[in-house]
């Protein structure tokens, strides 16, 4: 797919590694709609910079967590910018959850996001997406690749998005590609101290920390990839290659 003048859908597009990927779409030529829940002040930061040099950038507010929002926000997006061709499942959580203080509500909250807000989304797009030929990109996590104690159900949601991916890939062919991105450390928190972080880059195979520049060349490598479907990309500096 060649991807300038189409236009492209980024949940969790105003802040970290969805901005970087509402901007790059941007950058490409993409007219870009961006869903957010809190960050308001954000979005509309983001949408006015990029509208200021000319572009087509809106923001949609909407709680994905909420059952009818998913279906609401593609319609409001087609109505808008007239269809659909590239849905980036971005916006997720992820909470520190020792095993042990798991609680159903957090659970619940956590996979509303992570797992069934993709699936519904895609549902929703599939229509306009099939007619454009258009493609998915859902954002799953090195996690669903390893085991971390302090972060199991998390882990759990983003092995959902994987197996999501495959799923939809299958159902969705020949009109439809749906692929993953599976992001090692390429943001870290902000509240992590240098001794953490330089302990972290020294335990990766590339030894250095990513970027969301490298999950940006994933994401526009897989909109242009026309004969890959149901792959998750693995975009980790080699983490997932440790013995």
């Amino acid at each position: 797919m060649e991807p300038r003048g189409r236009i492209a859908l980024v949940t969790g597009g105003a802040h970290r590694v969805g901005r970087a990927l509402t901007v790059a779409l941007s950058d490409v030529g993409m007219r870009v709609a961006i869903n957010y829940n809190s960050a308001s002040a954000e979005a509309d930061a983001l949408v006015q910079e990029l509208s200021a040099s000319g572009r087509d950038c809106r923001a949609y507010e909407g709680d994905l967590t909420q059952p009818d929002v998913p279906r609401s926000l593609i319609a409001s997006v087609t109505h808008d910018f007239g269809g659909l061709d590239v849905l980036v499942n971005s916006a997720a959580v992820m909470r520190r959850t020792p095993v042990d203080d798991v609680t159903v509500a957090e659970w619940d909250s956590m996979f509303a996001l992570n797992l069934r807000a993709p699936f519904f989304l895609a549902q929703a797009a599939r229509p306009y997406l099939r007619s454009a030929n258009g493609c998915i990109v859902n954002l799953a996590d090195l996690a669903a690749f390893e085991t971390w104690p302090e972060y199991v159900p998390h882990g759990i949601s983003k092995a959902g998005v994987v197996q999501m991916t495959r799923a939809l890939a299958h159902a969705f062919a020949p009109e439809i590609r749906v692929n993953a991105i599976a992001p090692g450390a390429v943001l870290l928190p902000d509240n992590w101290d240098d001794a953490t972080r330089a302990h972290f880059a020294a335990t990766t195979p590339l030894r250095r920390i990513g970027s969301p520049h490298d999950v940006v060349e994933a994401m526009l490598y897989l909109i242009r990839a026309d004969y890959v479907t149901g792959d998750t990309l693995l975009v980790d500096g080699g983490r997932h290659v440790r013995t």
